[in-house]
């Protein structure tokens, strides 16, 4: 059965599911394997379970009609997202990026919902199977579609904007992160531009901060980009404001480094016909959420929350935010920052002499994880989460402004509630 013929299958019945712990009613479950999964194992249960198909790459152990035997599922899969998105004749904007992926994501779909019906990534689907399970929302009411884009390894941004085929795009930056899989900082701007390099074949629109050195040479062959509106910030103790176009804009969001963010959906709103008054509002209500740059205000301590993700690029923009903060008493607790490879130590140590540099405007420094640990530095440490809890619990500071940062896997957003209010 070719990929027409399966797409035919899937307009009768318009729901694909991975999981055969959720097979609604005449759904076609489809088979992925992962490391430690394999879906061709529960195919039969998923028909017995209410699926009219499913879709499989090994055989199963039963002889049944209504499963299809594929040479990949997981490519069927995007092969089928892809035949599905091209039923929408809308603009399809692509969001990759060291840092800033996600909010950037949500912001730019604040702003373009001020006009229009939009389908935007939910969360962070944003690999091989989120991005098709993202274009699948896909209905007849959509006019935008916004989809966020990670990468770890070489290859990862190609695959997905095969998969969704951009009409335009913007990388929010580019830093040193997943060195582990890149193998070395080319190595991620090589990835990351996977997207110009689609869109440039495409004759697609690139949205482009001309401020960013790395960006701008990689985008220098391509002919449709829109720069970024200019903006600067007016303040940010700790909330950003910024100004642009003879607007003030007072966000919610949290850190300097969040201006190009704010400045990229500004830029693409605009370019989409969204009014500047209808701009402003839509930035001013949006509420960052999961543990990214999140201001928790308790009864004992202000918190900055930052700690679903961390590289060297965010974890220096971070700080160089936090020194900008004014506030009575000032802490930075910051956990380890994963897959960096054999540039881990390194990279932790220029974290720490970092650190050492603006120690005065930082205030007490505490550090988290076995790469930390490796360091050169005075600053206080910990092993673990769980053994700086205990410190924590037996003498927790008070009236203190607090940046949390680290990568999602140290867990230090289970230090919230603690610091928050003791």
């Amino acid at each position: 059965m070719d990929i027409q013929q399966l797409y035919q299958l899937y307009r009768e019945h318009p729901c694909v599911t991975t999981d055969s712990r959720n097979c609604p009613e005449g759904s076609i479950f489809l088979a992925l394997k992962g490391a430690s999964f394999n879906g061709n194992l529960f195919a039969v249960e998923a028909l017995k379970k209410g699926c009219s198909y499913a879709i499989v790459d090994e055989d199963v152990a039963e002889v049944d009609d209504r499963i299809i035997r594929v040479a990949d599922c997981l490519q069927t899969f995007k092969d089928l997202a892809r035949e599905h998105r091209r039923q929408f004749h809308i603009p399809v904007i692509a969001i990759t990026g060291t840092n800033g992926k996600t909010t950037t994501k949500e912001l730019i779909a604040a702003v373009l919902r001020e006009k229009y019906c939009v389908m935007a990534t939910e969360g962070n689907f944003n690999n091989d199977v989120g991005v098709p399970k993202t274009l699948f929302r896909l209905q007849p009411e959509h006019e935008i579609a916004v989809v966020e884009m990670g990468a770890s390894h070489p290859g990862d941004i190609k695959t997905l904007v095969e998969t969704a085929e951009p009409t335009h795009g913007i990388i929010t930056n580019v830093g040193r992160a997943h060195l582990l899989g890149f193998g070395s900082f080319e190595g991620v701007k090589n990835t990351k531009g996977e997207l110009y390099d689609y869109l440039k074949q495409a004759k697609g629109t690139v949205f482009l901060n001309v401020n960013d050195e790395d960006l701008t040479a990689m985008a220098a062959e391509i002919d449709g980009k829109v720069p970024y509106e200019k903006g600067s910030v007016v303040s940010c103790s700790p909330f950003l404001s910024l100004q642009w176009n003879g607007h003030t804009i007072q966000t919610q969001l949290v850190g300097s480094y969040n201006l190009p963010n704010v400045l990229a959906a500004i830029t693409i709103g605009r370019h989409f016909g969204v009014s500047d008054e209808a701009i402003c509002k839509a930035l001013t209500a949006y509420q960052p959420s999961n543990n990214r740059s999140q201001l928790v205000r308790g009864s004992r301590n202000t918190l900055i929350v930052d700690a679903y993700n961390a590289n060297p690029t965010s974890m220096r923009t971070a700080l160089e935010s936090f020194v900008l903060v004014k506030a009575p008493a000032k802490m930075a607790i910051l956990g380890d920052m994963r897959e960096l490879g054999l540039a881990s130590q390194e990279e932790h140590q220029r974290i720490v002499d970092f650190i050492a540099a603006h120690v005065e405007k930082l205030g007490e420094v505490w550090l988290v994880g076995e790469e930390f640990m490796k360091t050169a530095t005075s600053l206080r440490r910990f092993a673990t989460t769980e053994e700086l809890k205990h410190s924590l619990a037996a003498q927790c500071p008070e009236n203190h402004t607090i940046l949390i940062k680290g990568s999602n896997s140290m867990r230090l957003f289970e230090l919230t509630d603690l610091l928050a209010n003791g």
